[in-house]
């Protein structure tokens, strides 16, 4: 599977950035596409369109936590591995595309009104977003160990 691709495809169908990442990978994590559409509809955007955290970083960051999180409190040791793998990816996906930030991505202040962009090609040629799903699902693939194989 090429999760950049699936990525990239599910972004040009519609789907915000975070929910094209989490989508590309339900293969992985078992969900239907319904399922894990829902699941991360919220965090476009940078969360709502507020601005915050890249969706796509976010998408990429669900899937690692929904296979790998850590589910016992007193774990301190998973907490620390699971933060450690969370900032790893992070670093990573900064390091590439400029910023974790979605503001500072698309050059933007902050909150922005909840209405969705509307997505013609001009749109896709004058943001980072499809770059950004791509970025995250093929760093996220390569942490994982997924990259496709030739």
């Amino acid at each position: 599977m090429d999760y950049a691709k699936e990525a990239s495809r599910l972004f040009r169908a519609g789907y915000n950035c975070a929910q094209a990442v989490f989508c590309a990978f339900r293969d992985k994590t078992g969900l239907d596409e319904k399922t894990a559409a829902r699941m991360s509809s919220v965090f476009g955007g940078g969360v709502g369109r507020m601005r915050e955290i890249c969706g796509a970083l976010t998408g990429a960051l669900m899937v690692m936590s929904f296979l790998e999180g850590y589910d016992d409190p007193e774990d301190r040791g998973a907490k620390k591995a699971c933060y450690a793998r969370v900032q790893k990816l992070s670093h990573a996906f900064a390091g590439e595309m400029g910023s974790h930030l979605c503001r500072e991505l698309l050059g933007v202040e902050g909150c922005q009104a909840p209405e969705p962009a509307v997505r013609d090609e001009a749109y896709y040629q004058s943001r980072p977003c499809e770059r950004c799903c791509m970025c995250a699902a093929r760093l996220l693939a390569a942490e994982m160990g997924w990259e496709e194989r030739p």
